[in-house]
């Protein structure tokens, strides 16, 4: 499960909350791994059944105590497994795609609707992703490697070319449809 080890991952830089967590999935990695807050803490809860993390426990006077998970060193060899094991080839699913695929029994004036929020949807994406640089300025300083500040890029970098690959698509669809290029029955 790759929720595991990317919680293992930010927790090999420095102890996280929960919340916190969530923060930096937003910032970083949203642009390829999203997660809701109540997956996030049963990913921790899994993670600290298993040994792989801990808690520490930090009181607080004027709110809740905050627990903040550690990585321990059993979740440090997990990660670092994973890490050098071969690339996860999960299967792709696109429930959009699926959308399309049977898009022919829409009407052209439908059609062309659908592809239209696309585009917005896929400019909004494109929007967020060119500000990812300035979201997660605090979290790279965090790490201090280049080398690995590189990767962290490197992943938002295939993110907006996948996402400018896929708005130039839409247009392309949504040119053919307002051209009078779609088939007919």
């Amino acid at each position: 499960m790759s929720l595991e080890y990317a919680i293992l991952g930010f927790l090999n830089y420095q102890p996280f909350t929960g919340y916190d967590l969530k923060k930096l999935f937003d910032r970083s990695v949203r642009h390829f791994w999203s997660a809701d807050q109540s997956q996030i803490y049963r990913t921790l809860a899994h993670l600290t059944e298993e040994g792989k993390a801990e808690i520490e426990v930090v009181e607080q006077t004027d709110r809740p105590d905050r627990k903040v998970y550690h990585i321990t060193p059993r979740g440090r060899e997990a990660f670092m497994e994973w890490l050098g094991g071969p690339f996860p080839s999960d299967d792709p699913k696109s429930s959009p795609l699926v959308q399309v695929f049977f898009a022919g029994r829409l009407t052209n004036e439908q059609i062309l609707e659908k592809f239209k929020v696309a585009r917005e949807i896929f400019l909004a994406i494109l929007e967020t992703y060119e500000k990812v640089p300035a979201q997660i300025d605090e979290y790279v300083e965090m790490v201090k490697s280049p080398r690995e500040q590189y990767f962290w890029f490197l992943t938002l970098d295939l993110g907006i070319r996948n996402m400018r690959t896929q708005l130039a698509w839409v247009e392309e669809v949504i040119e053919t449809i307002e051209s009078g290029g779609l088939p007919q029955e």
